[in-house]
């Protein structure tokens, strides 16, 4: 992790649903997320228990990063398919 790099609380919390609610590994999330696989460690013993709210909002989380993925699958679908596109458009002159 880069020093001077702050998280929201709202990230953190996030990160920690998907350890804890999704079942994805530390290292995992770490990687994806860009953050050091420690600080993930920390925010889960630090948000996994004291905050009720975290709780409350696990599904929208949920939610949210699975849009989020469904997003970039799709984004990168449409990126193909531009391609090819332009790939055929060229063969047909």
């Amino acid at each position: 992790m880069a020093k001077g790099i702050r998280y929201t609380q709202e990230f953190k919390r996030d990160a920690v649903a998907q350890v804890v609610d999704r079942g994805y590994s530390a290292a995992e999330v770490s990687r994806r997320l860009g953050v050091s696989t420690k600080s993930i460690y920390d925010w889960v013993k630090r948000y996994d228990k004291a905050e009720p709210t975290h709780v409350a909002k696990a599904g929208q989380s949920k939610e949210i990063l699975r849009l989020k993925a469904e997003l970039l699958r799709v984004t990168e679908e449409r990126d193909i398919l531009k391609k090819a596109t332009a790939y055929f458009a060229i063969d047909a002159k």
